[in-house]
């Protein structure tokens, strides 16, 4: 069927029939309205791809009439027309868009072929909460080719709140699209996380003084004693307790502790050697304040975990909750179990060991780790200068005070 431009008013006087047909448009080749016998109306365009008449017929659904107005579908058949006259075909350019893989595609495979199999357990945890609570809610149903820059710093943004998340949340993504050039699923060099610019972190750095570890021992000792329960009137866990004290004594991450296994441990070599950590295989340095917290820990038959949990045979997982509790009876608002590592290194850097020594101790892989603790390094050399320079002033003002030239000893001269 052929008949005028086709309008609004073509269209709404289009009724269905017995069979469906088509109302060609009097002024675009090709662009038609083609009208269901359920009354669906879909806006299409005719057109031959490879030359003439011999060409390769094709007739795409441009879109349905609601969705698009009459004026818009033919704007967009003219866009197509003119791809056609340039060689391509809207149809196949269509189909491959729809069939595009989406960003849950993305999420899933990054998970499966690259998270599971070059992170270790504890990144591919915390991977998987950014891409569930962050990434699949924003941009899970959007085609990984279409994604953009600027929905990227949308949501950057929108966690401005808790910039340390934002930037985690942005450097997973970015190494998302990296992957996604790689398996052909963007184009090379179109990470749209490239330029975004990442928030400014301040460094969570706590250092517990010695009056804040004295109460934190304090609170340790009531709650072994019973006198400091959770919320539900429960006790500590005696092996959430012997965790802290761990914590406390060997500077560990928390996962390496609550890791631990009794078969990892040499006692006379006075270290546990871990298989595995954040930074490979490690040795975990025990000293005897903390190989008197493991003689004191109850074992429990069958589990091969020091720090036991509640389930048979598995390791604590949880002592968050815990430490929040003995946090709040030492009077230590705000402070995390990490800060315990923090503090270990910053005694050690105030008694004046180098900082390569600290970072062996905890396990950096890169001296700049450690470079946070060189303020507190020079503590000893401050202390040692104040006391000669004391002296050296006190010297002098001796000889000025007499008014006279006076000889002075300093110090011991052995020729």
């Amino acid at each position: 069927m052929t008949g005028a431009k086709i309008t609004k008013r073509t269209v709404d006087a289009a009724k269905p029939g017995a069979t469906r047909y088509v109302i060609w448009d009097s002024e675009v080749s090709g662009f038609g309205l083609r009208v269901g016998t359920s009354g669906r109306k879909v806006y299409l365009l005719k057109y031959r791809i490879g030359g003439g008449r011999k060409g390769t017929r094709r007739e795409p659904v441009i879109g349905k009439h609601g969705d698009l107005t009459p004026d818009q579908a033919r704007q967009i058949a003219l866009e197509w027309m003119a791809e056609v006259r340039r060689g391509g075909d809207p149809a196949q350019t269509r189909e491959a868009l729809r069939d595009a893989p989406r960003m849950a595609d993305l999420l899933a495979r990054y998970l499966a072929d690259h998270a599971e199999r070059h992170k270790k357990a504890s990144s591919v945890a915390n991977d998987r909460r950014l891409i569930e609570t962050r990434l699949r809610p924003a941009l899970g149903k959007r085609k990984v080719a279409e994604v953009t820059r600027a929905e990227v710093e949308r949501l950057h943004n929108r966690l401005a709140a808790t910039p340390y998340e934002a930037n985690r949340v942005l450097a997973l993504l970015s190494k998302m699209f990296n992957l996604a050039e790689a398996w052909e699923m963007r184009p090379d060099g179109s990470n749209p996380c490239r330029h975004v610019k990442r928030f400014r972190e301040e460094r969570r750095e706590r250092f517990l003084s010695e009056r804040e570890l004295a109460r934190l021992g304090a609170a340790l000792a009531a709650a072994e004693r019973g006198e400091v329960v959770g919320s539900k009137g429960a006790p500590i866990s005696p092996h959430a307790i012997a965790a802290i004290r761990l914590l406390i004594f060997t500077g560990a991450r928390r996962g390496e502790v609550l890791g631990l296994r009794w078969d990892w441990i040499a006692w006379e070599a006075q270290r546990a050697e871990l298989p595995d950590s954040k930074s490979g295989r490690k040795f975990l340095y025990l000293p005897p304040a903390a190989l008197e917290v493991l003689r004191a820990v109850p074992r429990v038959e069958g589990n091969p975990h020091v720090i036991v949990g509640g389930r048979p045979g598995a390791a604590l997982v949880n002592l968050t909750l815990p430490w929040i509790v003995i946090r709040a009876a030492a009077g230590l608002a705000g402070v995390r179990l990490h800060d315990l590592r923090h503090s270990f290194a910053s005694v050690g850097a105030g008694a004046g060991m180098s900082l390569p020594l600290i970072g062996a101790l905890l396990g950096h892989r890169e001296t700049a780790t450690t470079a946070r603790y060189a303020h507190l390094s020079d503590d000893p050399q401050r202390a040692g200068a104040a006391l000669i320079s004391d002296r050296i002033k006190a010297a002098m003002a001796a000889g000025e005070n007499d008014g006279a030239r006076t000889v002075v000893t300093l110090g011991d001269r052995r020729s």
